[in-house]
């Protein structure tokens, strides 16, 4: 139902132009896929401890494959690093049926539908939080969240109502108190942040692979999950 609501979205008229118009122009390199053009769910493992909060999915990333963080170089990073870590079965992410699994591990976006510029305004990040508090209530087990730049940083804090917001930094852990999160108890847990794992950061070296694995192994620490 989640994921069906998700994909129908239509509440953000200037996202969903975007998409759409991406799905139907398409990548010289994409001309014979099917394109998604759609809102993207969330995947990962019902019993995960750790949830993991991107920014958009990417216009010929997961708008073309209709699963987040897959068929593109950020997606590539992330799982690689995921694999590193013991929360994925493979270190790649390239379509719907290309095997992937993961393993305590839940990997959703803030907003849900490719932004031009990959620039959500905060009117379209506002009206994609509910999805986000309704994949919480679906993930009882939760501990801790690895907020991918800071971007999701932002939209996880203020979900959690954590006041004064904390400043972003790679690394940076700020607990998060028990609450209830739109009537419904959360047990409390913590907030890892990293620098996003876009091209931007990872062609410049302002993301390596060992910064993002640290923060991985961070998280499977506070989620009380064993290191490989």
């Amino acid at each position: 139902m989640l994921s069906s609501d998700i994909g129908s979205c239509r509440l953000c008229p200037r996202l969903v132009e975007w998409r759409e118009k991406v799905a139907l122009e398409k990548r010289a390199a994409y001309k014979q896929h099917q394109y998604w053009g759609a809102g993207v769910p969330g995947f990962g493992d019902p019993s995960a401890k750790v949830l993991v909060v991107g920014l958009a999915p990417a216009a010929h990333g997961a708008n073309r494959t209709g699963r987040v963080f897959t068929g593109d170089r950020s997606g590539d990073f992330l799982f690689g690093s995921l694999f590193r870590t013991g929360f994925a079965n493979q270190p790649l992410a390239e379509s719907l049926d290309d095997g992937l699994c993961l393993d305590n591990a839940y990997v959703t976006a803030a907003v849900r539908c490719a932004p031009p510029g990959n620039k959500p305004t905060p009117l379209e990040r506002d009206r994609c939080q509910p999805f986000i508090l309704r994949e919480l209530w679906l993930l009882p087990q939760v501990e801790v969240v690895v907020a991918l730049g800071k971007f999701g940083y932002q939209v996880i804090c203020n979900l959690m109502n954590i006041k004064p917001l904390p400043q972003f930094g790679h690394g940076v852990t700020v607990p998060i108190p028990e609450s209830k999160l739109g009537g419904k108890d959360f047990a409390g847990g913590h907030i890892v942040s990293s620098y996003h794992p876009s091209q931007q950061n990872t062609f410049t070296g302002r993301l390596t692979e060992q910064m993002l694995d640290d923060v991985f192994i961070a998280a499977r620490e506070l989620a009380g999950l064993p290191l490989n």
